[in-house]
């Protein structure tokens, strides 16, 4: 078991005792050592193998690169900008969280805070406690009738709907990834966010922070919302442009905001928190006895199965978990997660239904553990950390709109297949990608049947270009490679599948990906890029 050297965990955050005494009863050392300075986290941990945190402590690259015992880190939450996913990957260190820990307490904050901005309760509350009386200056607003605009749908989004819903009230969303089937039986109905912004009488936002979230109400959206709108963030600081809000409320086109979070915490600049209509607490969204429990003892949990050699629940980075597979396991894991991401360059974010079919006696039993990565695969999208887990990939496919199922083909003796195969197929259309596992690593052995020979690495760091063209000639190939230099791309390999029936399809190894496949090759008929 890779994660059976774990012995020893720091807990570097305030958490709950009921997660050292889980971790305790499970075999493992504790050491509590709340606000470190970096170097003094990194110091802590020269003699520690996991990692305990909330969302004080960062975890950057330079802690877990001069952690070199470092094994495993456990996120006490959901949110996982405080941890660098992709040093940990690098390093092979796991990273857990607990997604659903802290969501009924974050959705009740929220819920509270919409409430408080409008009756304006912190305010009233403030002017009585100085010995006023101030009832017409606290004229408040009803709910009832009003129109709320949730901006991502994901759990706490989803909780904050099904508190908010009430005769008289509307709800409205926006979120890429869920199909508006599945928010509807939430009670919302999701729009394009043109539609949201001006339809919505309170926005609050429940994204991740990535650099497509953030400063989402900013100057510009602040301008397309009603006049008077009310906005709440519970989430993450930065989603909502704070100089733009600051700006929307000395104007009145915004009436009053409700802020958990902040960009800088605590921040240093108060022109918000001291505004007249802005009421605010100091990052409460998890802080209830019960969500600190529930997340205490769940990635205590986690972290002790993970040690015990369970399946990793709550995983978020399977790259990193990939050591603690066999030998044998891990190239087909790294397939199959190569296999969805091509076919979701190829097709498109999947809708429907979608197939894999193991081959090979030594993948009878190995779909189930194929498919979050097929899923994670096909769910890569530039604008969203993908987290695919085995206990939350049925409600990520869900969201997504689609479905997988494993099966396993037997084959007979001589069969190609015979040393295993891994095929993924799109069943409402022609898109089917074959992948084995050659030299201990992925490899791409066909598309829709057209086989290639030899079959074509998949590698890390290593972009391809896949298209259909003429038959491939060396004369041909000198002309794309020229056009490939022109735009500063070298072509390293092509290789063509076998003709089945019309233009064969090639796949071309490049040194880094193209600006645009725009125009690029007059005679080329179908073309995409994928890396991994």
């Amino acid at each position: 078991m890779a994660f059976a050297s774990v012995r020893r965990v720091l807990v570097s955050d305030g958490i709950d005792p009921c997660c050292r005494e889980i971790l305790q009863g499970g075999g493992l050392q504790v050491v509590e050592r709340p606000t470190l300075s970096p170097a003094e986290l990194i110091a802590e941990l020269q003699d520690c193998e996991g990692l305990i945190v909330r969302s004080a402590t960062k975890v950057t690259a330079d802690v877990i690169g001069a952690a070199e015992k470092l094994r495993v880190v456990g996120r006490a939450g959901t949110g996982l900008d405080n941890v660098d996913l992709e040093a940990a990957a690098r390093r092979g260190v796991a990273v857990l969280n607990t997604p659903s820990g802290n969501s009924i307490s974050a959705a009740e904050l929220t819920c509270g805070m919409i409430m408080c901005l409008a009756r304006q309760i912190p305010q009233a509350t403030a002017s009585m406690k100085a010995g006023k009386w101030e009832r017409k200056k606290f004229l408040g607003t009803e709910l009832s009738g009003k129109t709320l605009g949730i901006l991502g749908l994901g759990r706490i989004g989803r909780e904050v709907a099904t508190r908010m819903r009430s005769e008289g009230r509307r709800i409205i969303g926006y979120d890429p990834e869920i199909s508006p089937t599945f928010s509807a039986s939430y009670g919302i109905q999701q729009l394009p966010l043109e539609e949201v912004w001006p339809r919505s009488d309170y926005i609050t936002v429940h994204t991740p922070l990535l650099p497509s979230t953030t400063g989402l109400l900013n100057d510009r959206t602040f301008a397309q919302c009603k006049r008077g709108v009310r906005v709440v963030n519970c989430a993450r600081g930065g989603i909502v442009d704070e100089g733009a809000l600051l700006r929307a409320l000395q104007s009145g086109q915004c009436a009053g905001a409700a802020l958990d979070v902040f960009t800088e915490e605590p921040p240093r600049d108060r022109a918000l928190v001291e505004h007249e209509n802005v009421i605010c607490c100091p990052h409460l969204g998890a802080s209830t006895g019960e969500a600190q429990r529930r997340c205490g003892a769940e990635i205590a949990g986690r972290l002790v199965g993970l040690v015990k050699g369970d399946a990793p629940a709550g995983a978020v980075n399977a790259e990193a978990l990939a050591p603690a597979w066999s030998p044998h396991n891990k190239p087909w894991v790294l397939l199959a997660e190569a296999l969805g991401a091509l076919l979701r360059a190829w097709a498109g974010a999947p809708k429907g239904s979608v197939q894999v079919v193991t081959q090979g006696a030594h993948l009878q039993n190995a779909g189930s553990s194929l498919l979050p990565a097929v899923v994670a695969g096909l769910l890569r999208d530039a604008s969203r950390a993908v987290e695919v887990t085995s206990s939350n990939v049925e409600l990520l496919m869900e969201e997504a709109g689609f479905s997988v199922t494993a099966s396993h083909s037997p084959v007979a003796p001589g069969d190609v297949g015979a040393c295993g195969l891994l095929t993924v197929t799109l069943a409402a259309a022609p898109f089917q990608v074959t992948g084995v596992v050659q030299d201990n690593g992925p490899a791409l052995q066909a598309l829709n049947g057209a086989p290639f020979k030899p079959a074509v690495p998949l590698r890390r760091g290593v972009p391809l270009l896949v298209y259909r063209a003429v038959p491939a000639s060396p004369e041909e190939l000198s002309v794309l490679s020229d056009l490939l230099a022109q735009r500063g791309v070298e072509m390293l390999s092509c290789q063509a599948a076998a003709e089945l029936s019309g233009v064969p399809w090639h796949v071309a190894a490049l040194s880094s990906e193209l600006p645009s496949l725009e125009a690029w090759a007059p005679h080329v008929t179908q073309a995409f890029q994928v890396a991994f």
